[in-house]
């Protein structure tokens, strides 16, 4: 009977242990018309910004936009144009959390934004290198970091090399878009 009871206590053990394991581990795949970007998100340390994020997939928002902004040794940007270079309208923009412990180092995604801290919504970037200068620093917010890439990071290096031009007002452009065919969320 000692026997059974301590099984079963060291099953459930097992189970409590692995649940919380299983659920931090989000995955989305960003299919672009280069290839497949495969992120792990990080919602344990940016909460709101997975979130944010995660609704945005959901909604299929991000299908047909495209990657907008390409600077070759700094980053790809893109989740907010579509292929006619119109902004798409977005949610409320979501709270910064760059002070989350996470960096902006090569291969991390985060949250691009204008001046204001807090206004970031459906823009996010891919960082090429380590970027220290988008972490913050004593008072100064930063960008936020919510994952990082775990496949594909030939494919962003890829875009990165892209030729650029100017469209309208934006400069550092694709010549060719390079769009976001889906964006969903793994098992």
């Amino acid at each position: 009977m000692l026997k059974r009871c301590l099984t079963i206590l060291s099953l459930s053990l097992t189970t409590l242990v692995a649940v919380p394991a299983l659920a931090a581990e989000q995955r989305v795949a960003l299919e672009t018309s280069r290839g497949v970007i495969e992120v792990e998100l990080d919602a344990e340390h940016a909460p709101a910004t997975v979130e944010n994020f995660l609704s945005y997939v959901d909604q299929g928002f991000y299908t047909g936009t495209l990657f907008h902004r390409v600077i070759p040794g700094f980053m790809i940007q893109g989740g907010g144009f579509d292929g006619d270079f119109a902004q798409k309208p977005t949610q409320a923009p979501v709270r910064n959390e760059s002070g989350n412990g996470l960096a902006n180092r090569r291969g991390t995604i985060a949250m691009a934004r204008t001046a204001n801290p807090d206004s970031a919504t459906s823009q996010f970037f891919i960082n090429l290198v380590d970027n220290a200068n988008l972490d913050g620093a004593a008072g100064r917010p930063g960008y936020t970091v919510f994952g990082r890439v775990v496949s594909g990071m030939e494919v962003v290096d890829a875009i990165a090399q892209v030729p650029t031009t100017r469209r309208g007002p934006h400069t550092d452009v694709p010549a060719t878009p390079i769009e976001i065919t889906s964006a969903r969320l793994l098992d």
